[in-house]
């Protein structure tokens, strides 16, 4: 029997998207700031992006389509929702998370470039 899919998995990325945004500009950040750290993290372009969310592609779909998943993800380090994003071994939970945790770093007002890790 196959083990059974977080439920984060078939949500759609639709939905938790403005909570993305809501949860930055609370502290001040932007929507552009939330979709600049996607493109970044997934590939996605303003096109492709707003494609995905007219889509209501879930969290799975969205990250096994994105354009290309940035090579310095490794960089992104740290604790999120209890779980050391580094030590995830499920690959999509971990994009998931990864994506989570610089959101979050945006929230507390962490500098683009640290966000971007460049």
């Amino acid at each position: 029997m196959e083990a059974k899919k977080p439920k984060i998995f078939a949500m759609s990325f639709a939905s938790v998207y403005p909570l993305y945004i809501q949860k930055v500009e609370k502290k001040g950040r932007t929507k552009a700031e939330v979709d600049e750290i996607i493109t970044w993290l997934t590939g996605y372009d303003e096109e492709t992006l707003k494609k995905q969310i007219d889509d209501k592609v879930d969290f799975e779909t969205f990250f096994e389509q994105a354009p290309q998943i940035n090579s310095n993800v490794s960089l992104i380090k740290g604790v999120i929702c209890g779980y050391r994003v580094e030590d995830i071994e499920d690959e999509l939970m971990q994009k998931i998370r990864y994506l989570d945790k610089l959101i979050d770093e945006l929230a507390k007002g962490k500098a683009m470039e640290k966000i971007l890790r460049k």
